[in-house]
Parts: structure tokens; C-alpha cells; sequence
């Protein structure tokens, strides 16, 4: 008897954890695993980083993985390949993926910067810029067809500069090579990301003397893409996707600089902190953070704008071809 009571407590407590078990692997079942791939690390994509860091995808019931992709173009071939899910890029890249005839365009579906997030920095404090001083100067630039370098030549030829005849422009240096060339010595000015900048003016090895972002105007500059096959087949997890973003949207604009670093820090480890808030405060102060999903008109006509300056544009491509503001527009209108 005794023996079939502890038989039956031990099949008791099998069944019990059985349903422990079960419990524990449907919460997590229900998590939906989505791969970013971004094409730096940088404090310009903080509601990204706030977004994970927030736990607002946890909140949607997403699982995501993050990874860094160096280069728009190595970016993309993740993304088309499938490797990755969704992309954080420059929305020229899905203008190009387009360009090529592609049967699965690529689609911006969440917008997150809306400036461009390069500044100018000199080796000298010149004080107020006179841009006329850049003539006849080397000056360290991004990669051709890249959004950095056709904005700076956007805004250089605003100001009567022609980036190609005026200056000894190098643009052949890789992205990851470019402050690191700069230090040796490479080129009078260089255009540059945050947090980069902000560590150059406090090692005393730089000094930021313009914003591309400012002089250049809005752009829909670095979005959340997918292949139009993705979004198709899992349009509910891209609703989630962007009702995340729009979450951490939110919280960025209503949030100082000190209470964005704090979140975000541990994507910048070798950083101090003091970096990270001047480079957010820098963002913040000029508007680079888009305060919601959507990818406008003007700013979709301003990005062809500065690709047709760039020689980079084969065709106007309307923004209904390859923007989808359906899952933002819900979003804006329903997070808050």
C-alpha cells in the first residue's frame, strides 16, 4: 500500500512537472524570434537600443537578436539572402535593391533617424565655420553611393563647394578605418558618427565645427526594411515590430540624455558615459531621432533629391513603390 501511495506521488510530481515544463515553453512558444541586422553600432540608432533595452519587443512578444552588419551593402546581402529578417539601413539601399528590378523589393516599413548623424570635424577650432576655408583641403569622407557621403556632398554644394573639383576628397578608406585614418594623420577634416566625435573633442584630437544633419534637412535616413515576401507572410509580427518602435519612440522623447545613456550603455561598453549622453544630447538637440515610424512625402522626395545631386539616381522611385506606412500609421495612432 505504502508502495503504491509513493508509485502514485511519484507519477503526481511527474505530471506536475510535466506541466511546469509546458507552462514555461508556451510563455516563451509565443515569443517570435526576429533577426536584426544594423549597419553599425552607434549611439544614432538609440530607440533601437531602447527598444531592446525597455523590453518593449518583449512586451509585443517578439524575440529579437541583434547583430551588426559593417556596410550598407553587406547589410543588404544579409537581408536578401535571408540571414536576417529586418534591416536597419539607409533607405537608399532599398532605392538600389528597386533600381536593380528586383521581384522581392525590399520595403521601409519604421523610420528611426530622421537627419542625417554625421558631423564635420576639423583639426583646428575654427570657431564659427566659413566654409570656403574647406577649398583646396583634403577632407576624409564616407563611402560613394552611401547616405553619409551624398549628404555631405548634398550639403558641401549647398554652400558652392563641388566636392569633387573644390577638395582632394578620399573615399576610399572603409567605414571602420575612417577615425582611425583620421588619427594618423589622414586628411584636415573628416566627417564623422557619434560617439566618434564626441571622443575626438574630449581627447583634444578634433573639434566639431558643423552638423551634415542640420545642413542637410530631413531624410529618411536609417529605417526597419524587410524583403515584401516577410512582411506579407508575417504581417502581424511586423505590426509588434513597429508598435515597439513607436513604444521606444516615445520614451526617447520624453527622456534626457542622462536617462537615454543610462539604457543604452550596455551597447557601448567600451564608451564612457559622458559620451553617450553628449553624442544622445547632440542627436536630440538637432531632431535626428524621428518621433514616429512614419517615412513622409517631403522627406522621400528630399532623400531622391540628394541621390540625384550624388549621381546615384537612376529613376524618381515614387515612396508608394517601396514604402509601407500602414504599420507605422497604426502604430502612431495607437501606442502611446
Amino acid at each position: 500500500m505504502r508502495k503504491g501511495k509513493r508509485g502514485f506521488a511519484l507519477v503526481l510530481a511527474a505530471v506536475l512537472l510535466c506541466a511546469a515544463v509546458l507552462s514555461g515553453c508556451s510563455g516563451s512558444k509565443g515569443d517570435v524570434k526576429v533577426k536584426i541586422g544594423e549597419v553599425t553600432r552607434s549611439v544614432f540608432y538609440a530607440p533601437e537600443y531602447v527598444a531592446l533595452g525597455k523590453g518593449f519587443f518583449k512586451e509585443e512578444g517578439l524575440d529579437v537578436e541583434l547583430q551588426t552588419i559593417p556596410g550598407g551593402d553587406k547589410t543588404m546581402t544579409a537581408l536578401l539572402s535571408g540571414a536576417i529578417d529586418v534591416a536597419l539601413v539607409g533607405s537608399e539601399t532599398s532605392i538600389y535593391v528597386y533600381q536593380q528590378g528586383s521581384d522581392d523589393p525590399v520595403i521601409n516599413f519604421g523610420q528611426v533617424t530622421q537627419t542625417d548623424g554625421t558631423f564635420l570635424v576639423s583639426r583646428q577650432d575654427e570657431g564659427e565655420l566659413d566654409w570656403n576655408q574647406l577649398k583646396g583641403k583634403t577632407f576624409l569622407g564616407q563611402r560613394k553611393g552611401g547616405m553619409p557621403q551624398m549628404a555631405g556632398e548634398f550639403t558641401l554644394r549647398k554652400h558652392g563647394i563641388d566636392p569633387h573639383q573644390d577638395l582632394n576628397l578620399i573615399q576610399n578608406i572603409d567605414f571602420a578605418n575612417i577615425a582611425s585614418a583620421y588619427l594618423s594623420g589622414t586628411g584636415e577634416y573628416v566627417q564623422l558618427f557619434e560617439p566618434q566625435a564626441s571622443i575626438f573633442e574630449k581627447e583634444g584630437k578634433g573639434h566639431v565645427v558643423a552638423s551634415f544633419g542640420v545642413e542637410s534637412g530631413h531624410l529618411p535616413y536609417t529605417v526597419f526594411m524587410s524583403k515584401q515576401s516577410y512582411i506579407k507572410k508575417n504581417a502581424e509580427t511586423v505590426q509588434k515590430f513597429t508598435n515597439a518602435l513607436q513604444k521606444a519612440q516615445n520614451w526617447v522623447q520624453q527622456h534626457t540624455p542622462e536617462e537615454i545613456a543610462d539604457v543604452i550603455l550596455p551597447y557601448f561598453k567600451d564608451t564612457d558615459k559622458d559620451i553617450v549622453v553628449s553624442s544622445v544630447k547632440r542627436y536630440k538637440d538637432q531632431g535626428t531621432y524621428a518621433t514616429d515610424p512614419v517615412v513622409d512625402e517631403t522627406e522621400w522626395n528630399n532623400l531622391l533629391d540628394v541621390m540625384d545631386q550624388a549621381g546615384e539616381l537612376k529613376e524618381k522611385v515614387p515612396a508608394s513603390a517601396i514604402v509601407d506606412n500602414s504599420f507605422a500609421e497604426k502604430a502612431k495612432s495607437s501606442v502611446k
